[in-house]
């Protein structure tokens, strides 16, 4: 569906499997599915502190026990009436018929296969020639991806593969890829891939934001100084040496130019505690980056970052000084790149390959915040998730992109709403917004649902067609 953002973190399967039947209230798995759409943000998709030690060597207890865990599934089928309004008279409203069948098999917390495409059958609308089935959603051979939402082995293991969808994606230290989301284009539907692994002192991470496609692809690789120097500590990572690169293929949409961006990250690790389910640590960041083919091109991050964890709360925030010259920026592939290809926001509106970045000062907070009201550690889901990233430049721009999750009356009821700001305090800001509620009926197996918000679609004269959608529906599954 259009926008979906998600709106409870879970990353179970069904009851039964994980430590679900430990908590006196019902489980809420409803949004199982969709946590694992977006793969265990908490390690892959920048829900964990990038300044952060990387994951141990060490198999973890949940990692061995999943050799005897049994396969699990979950069958799912939602039908809805979705409609797509213009705005400010841009084109003419289409309404479908929306049938989205779904089947998922895991085993443990290792193993994910999630299967299944929303399909949008026309009711009326869209102009003289249109066909039964919404032809943007499946006219390039990278929409194609969209059918296989999860594969994952490995879990949060050093050693893993995760591919399906990629939202709030953020590459390691976060300075090159900072919570970006390969599907913002409502049009386009890739499935990215994300590998990780370690060796000794190294732990490195690729992604590719489209298999089927060259698009967006790059890697960090980090090692762990006091492991180099010293042989290996009794608690790894505390001062990191990282090299992160990030190549543009330019073949997105829009007009883009290939281009291949570096950066060079150290951390350090200031204050580490913990105790049984509790843990704190501090640590300082620092780095500079460019373009290698451009000299003037390059930026420079200072920072402090830490991380919380408790039975019921799991915070993670950051506070970064950031400098810009010569068009270089951090965190260049964002939230909104996918959309910037055809038109960037702010005064230009030119695609992001003719705009130039101006020179100046920055800084950048990030908080994420998961809470739950009965245990948090272990059960991996959330009464109430909160992830907000915010950026104001020296130069009077502003942006922000988040969303807010939220469980109510024994996680019967689940409430998201996510939204983009990009470039406010200029004209030609960007603003997307968009919601989703889900009410289980008659013991749980039912569930009503409803979406709605805002999109912005490109058009064939290569730039952003304003639009709207709105969907109200019925799903069941064997979740409960």
């Amino acid at each position: 569906m259009f926008m979906r953002w998600s709106w409870v973190i879970v990353l179970l399967l069904l009851p039964g499997a994980g430590g679900a039947q430990e908590v006196a209230v019902p489980e809420d798995l409803d949004a199982t599915v969709r946590r694992l759409e977006e793969a265990i943000s908490a390690e892959f998709f920048g829900e964990e502190e990038e300044g952060s030690a990387p994951p141990e060597e060490e198999a973890s207890p949940s990692a061995t026990s999943d050799s005897m865990a049994p396969w699990t599934n979950l069958l799912r089928m939602d039908a809805a009436t979705l409609t797509l309004l213009p705005r400010r008279g841009a084109g003419t409203a289409e309404g479908f018929v929306q049938v989205e069948p779904m089947v998922a098999l895991g085993k443990g917390e290792s193993s994910r296969l999630i299967l299944g495409a929303p399909v949008r059958l026309r009711l009326w609308g869209g102009g003289e020639g249109a066909g039964l089935v919404r032809k943007e959603d499946w006219d390039t051979l990278s929409d194609w991806g969209q059918v296989v939402r999860l594969f994952m082995v490995g879990g949060d293991t050093p050693d893993s593969v995760w591919l399906g969808m990629m939202e709030g994606y953020s590459l390691l230290s976060g300075h090159l890829v900072r919570r970006y989301g390969n599907r913002v284009n409502p049009d386009s539907h890739p499935a990215g891939v994300i590998a990780t692994g370690t060796l000794g002192p190294v732990y490195a991470e690729a992604f590719a934001s489209d298999v089927l496609s060259a698009r967006l692809m790059g890697a960090e690789v980090a090692l762990d100084v006091q492991h180099i120097l010293f042989g290996r500590p009794s608690v790894p990572g505390r001062y990191t040496l990282a090299l992160s690169a990030v190549h543009d293929w330019g073949r997105g949409g829009g007009t883009p130019r290939p281009r291949t961006l570096a950066h060079l990250d150290v951390t350090a690790v200031v204050l580490r505690r913990g105790g049984k389910g509790q843990r704190l640590e501090a640590h300082l960041l620092g780095g500079w980056g460019g373009r290698p083919a451009e000299g003037g091109a390059w930026g420079a991050v200072a920072g402090v970052g830490v991380d919380a964890l408790t039975p019921t709360v799991d915070l993670r925030a950051r506070l970064e000084g950031r400098l810009q010259r010569g068009g270089f920026r951090q965190g260049v592939f964002g939230p909104d790149h996918e959309l910037a290809r055809f038109q960037v926001a702010g005064p230009a509106s030119v695609p992001l390959a003719e705009a130039s970045f101006p020179e100046g000062t920055s800084v950048y907070g990030e908080v994420i915040l998961g809470w739950d009201a009965v245990r948090l550690s272990g059960m991996r889901q959330r009464h109430l998730f909160l992830s907000l990233g915010v950026e104001a430049f020296s130069w009077g721009r502003v942006d922000m992109d988040g969303r807010v999750e939220a469980q109510l009356f024994h996680r019967n009821f689940s409430l998201g709403v996510g939204g983009l700001a990009t470039a406010m305090g200029q004209s030609g800001a960007r603003y997307l917004v968009s919601g989703e509620a889900r009410w289980r009926l008659l013991g749980g197996n039912l569930y009503a649902l409803g979406q709605g918000g805002t999109l912005l679609f490109p058009s064939p004269e290569g730039t952003l067609r304003p639009g709207a959608f709105a969907a109200l529906g019925l799903g069941v599954d064997n979740a409960r």
